[in-house]
């Protein structure tokens, strides 16, 4: 094995395309509606809307940074050639740290859909093992992982549109009653953006596998756009129909399975239990392109000396960071058998914007001839995360500053020890 050899080209458009549909259509478009019908009500559109127009405006400062630095780590990488050290730190840092999390979450909500409560660790285990074991064979058996699971869960996503809009047909459009204003004001249609912006966020995941990506000036913003645009088609479709079927009230009162309510109202109960099962496949599909993502974060970190060097190394044969991933692994691993962090990753949700947040900042900084849009996108897109971050619960935003303060701190003592040693120590860099 050796610590230095670069990652291999093998992604094409559709490849990249399928692992970024794969991050987005995870297991939060089976549940996230119902805390966004909480907050927003019959606005809940409205909050999508925003939550698109922000998600755009990140991925086309990303699509722009990932033409222009085509290497793993995505937003670290950007914010560190063009901002400095500390801001790519920080947003490396909440990257890994975050989505470290959400992939044991992820993990354990796959199991829960699928097998009783007792088996739910276990399973989730071997979920992680599992596709720790996929990722490892190479980014293409990733790349094709992902691409049937999407095509599994598009498969159902359309049978409950079929279904509800057959529904509709036959039975016309419920009284739901007038549209009220939600209890919270803007502040709760902004807070229902927050959180599902969370939904359209994987297209990150294209842009950390940079280094994998053939032709990756033209297939990147491309594969981002194009994966983008699926899934804000495919949301605002769903969340039509779940308000003109379920009605706001109803889709808030959820059990948190949404979709299955919604096949199950449109005569189709049939489909409930399969939506169940396609959730559960959607988690897997996300954690699969999370596993990658880490990794490859981890290893831009490691060539950087900001985490220990060895998660730099790259297997001679399948170009995979296979130390990283295998560490990656083992502390999810750790994660589920310890912790049930499904109620509990808030500053995962912190970590994602203040990553989005140093994309948009550094895609400020580029050169005119280097934008393809135009600048105020990307300082909207700045200014919506953060109007997205203060809109999150304030366990959230507290977690959020907790881990980051962590990571911080841990970089300043280890700076100032590098420094005393000298610049024989850890190649004179932190």
């Amino acid at each position: 094995m050796t610590d230095r050899p670069a990652l291999a080209r093998r992604l094409g458009l559709r490849d990249a395309v399928a692992i970024g549909l794969a991050s987005m259509i995870g297991a939060g478009v089976f549940a996230v509606w119902v805390p966004a019908a909480r907050a927003a009500g019959a606005w809940l559109v409205v909050g999508l809307v925003a939550a698109a127009f922000v998600a755009f405006a990140n991925a086309s400062s990303t699509g722009r940074l990932a033409a222009r630095y085509p290497e793993s780590g995505g937003a670290y990488r950007y914010g560190r050639e063009r901002l400095g050290e500390w801001p790519g730190f920080l947003a490396g840092w909440g990257f890994v740290v975050g989505k470290t999390a959400s992939c044991a979450a992820m993990a354990l909500t796959a199991a829960a859909y699928l097998v009783p409560a007792a088996w739910e660790k276990p399973v989730a285990v071997l979920a992680v093992l599992v596709l720790a074991g996929v990722n490892l064979l190479g980014v293409t058996r990733t790349a094709r992982t992902a691409a049937i699971i999407v095509a599994v869960v598009l498969l159902v996503l359309g049978l409950v549109i079929v279904g509800s809009t057959v529904g509709l047909a036959r039975a016309g459009l419920p009284d739901h009653g007038a549209p009220s204003a939600p209890d919270l004001g803007w502040y709760g249609v902004l807070q229902s953006a927050g959180l599902l912006f969370f939904a359209f966020a994987g297209y990150a995941r294209i842009a950390t596998l940079g280094e994998e990506v053939r032709d990756p000036a033209r297939t990147i913003p491309r594969a981002i756009a194009t994966a983008l645009g699926i899934v804000v088609a495919l949301y605002a479709v769903l969340a039509a129909l779940l308000l003109l079927v379920l009605g706001p009230a109803a889709l808030a009162a959820s059990d948190d399975a949404p979709l299955a309510d919604l096949a199950a109202a449109s005569g189709w109960a049939w489909l409930a239990p399969v939506v169940a099962v396609a959730a559960a496949v959607a988690a897997l599909g996300a954690l699969l392109a999370l596993l990658a993502g880490i990794g490859r974060t981890s290893l831009a970190m490691a060539r950087d000396h900001e985490l220990p060097g060895r998660l730099a190394s790259v297997h001679p044969r399948t170009h995979v960071p296979w130390v990283a991933e295998l560490v990656v692994a083992a502390a999810i691993v750790v994660l589920v058998l310890v912790v049930d962090l499904r109620g509990a990753i808030g500053f995962s949700s912190f970590g994602v914007l203040a990553y989005y947040l140093v994309a948009n900042i550094a895609a400020l900084t580029l050169p005119k001839e280097g934008h393809r849009a135009p600048r105020w996108l990307s300082a909207a897109g700045a200014f919506g995360c953060v109007v997205l971050v203060v809109t999150l619960p304030v366990p959230a935003v507290l977690g959020g500053l907790a881990v980051f303060a962590v990571g911080a701190a841990n970089r300043l003592v280890r700076t100032r020890a590098a420094k005393r040693r000298g610049p024989q120590g850890a190649d004179g860099r932190p």
